[in-house]
């Protein structure tokens, strides 16, 4: 198979909220699409990992979506966006606009393999329809999220379930549960939303989680007024730890949905269980329920495989990162890793890691 090769002086991974909005500022500060800037994203179309969402999810009952740098230039906001049409959708359908009208240009399906050095070079190497590609770059954002890397935890006797195993990334249409017995593990808003959306149509459903939920009474989750949650993110990022959960420090909104299923007696959690046998799950004191499918909502972690080559993980298990850029490389600058995450604030970071990326190419 023949390797075609270019060069660009900023390859940013992904084009999700942080990629994009990286990209936006790059190019006001004059970087063009090409030799300039590339803009690699493996989707089969806009939106990042929200054009990959279940069908049931609406713009305001999940997480806040914030706008991109720009995006009123269009007359479009997600404060006024449709809330009776999937998420999915909207999101897939503003960034769509938003690519074309600022010209990023963005290069997809392209499924990034590996980013690694020869001799003094950056080399990112991605895969297409047509084969393998090379780009030789100076500076490399990394915007990949996590979406492609759902965690699920290890329990005894996992290997035996019989039934299914899901994730929030493969999780479609509450109808494809219909009947059946379902354990929801996870104290996010998904896992939440997943039992809201099962009640009715499920046989059974089983909603465990590790540590019990704290409800905020704010009725909205904007995680960009969790200081705490910033703030975690932050110091593991800079210790090179594996990041924490951001639901662990912001707590999940106290909407009028959530508690309606409060007091209807649907939203009964119960602790986390001990292990799995091929029917279901068991507790410590012998309890049990059985179980046609296990939906592991229990969050995810950032995809970085395609980074290995370059040896920036700690033996912590993250990556240290401070001012958005690694300790390691100064060359790889993280968007939507840690403090920048997208949920928390990827629009507001995407200038200022713009701007330390003209740094280091005027210091090559």
């Amino acid at each position: 198979m023949t390797t075609t090769q270019t060069r660009a002086s900023v390859v940013v991974i992904g084009a999700g909220q942080a990629g994009l909005s990286v990209a936006y500022y790059l190019k006001r500060l004059g970087l063009e699409p090409g030799d300039g800037l590339v803009v690699l994203d493996r989707g089969p179309g806009a939106g990042g990992a929200w054009q990959h969402r279940w069908e049931a999810l609406r713009i305001g009952v999940a997480h806040r979506i914030n706008d991109l740098p720009g995006l009123d230039d269009l007359g479009l906001s997600f404060e006024t966006a449709d809330r009776q049409r999937p998420a999915r959708e909207v999101v897939a359908e503003y960034y769509e606009a938003y690519e074309k009208h600022f010209e990023l240009d963005v290069v997809r399906p392209a499924s990034v393999t590996q980013v690694f050095n020869r001799g003094i070079d950056l080399v990112v190497e991605y895969a297409d329809v047509d084969g393998l590609h090379e780009i030789v770059t100076d500076v490399v954002v990394n915007a990949t999220g996590t979406w492609g890397s759902p965690f699920v935890p290890w329990y005894g006797g996992l290997d035996a379930f019989e039934g299914e195993q899901i994730t929030t990334t493969t999780y479609r249409d509450a109808s494809d549960f219909e009947g059946k017995s379902v354990v929801v593990v996870g104290g996010g808003t998904s896992a939440i939303g997943f039992v809201m959306e099962l009640e009715n149509v499920a046989a059974t459903i089983t909603w465990v989680s590790r540590r019990p939920i704290e409800l905020r009474d704010d009725g909205e989750l904007n995680l960009e007024d969790s200081k705490r949650a910033v703030s975690a993110q932050d110091e593991a990022a800079r210790e090179g730890r594996a990041l924490p959960s951001v639901v662990s420090g912001t707590g999940v909104p106290r909407t009028r949905r959530i508690q309606s299923a409060i007091e209807r007696g649907l939203l009964e959690r119960k602790p986390m269980f001990d292990r799995v046998d091929a029917t279901g799950v068991i507790w410590p004191d012998g309890s049990r329920a059985d179980a046609d499918v296990i939906v592991w909502a229990t969050g995810f972690r950032p995809e970085l495989r395609h980074l290995a080559p370059l040896r920036l993980r700690e033996k912590e298990g993250g990556v240290t990162v401070g001012n958005a850029s690694s300790w390691k490389d100064p060359r790889i600058f993280f968007a939507g890793y840690g403090p920048q995450a997208s949920t928390i604030g990827a629009q507001r970071s995407g200038r200022t890691i713009a701007r330390q990326v003209m740094a280091q190419l005027n210091n090559l």
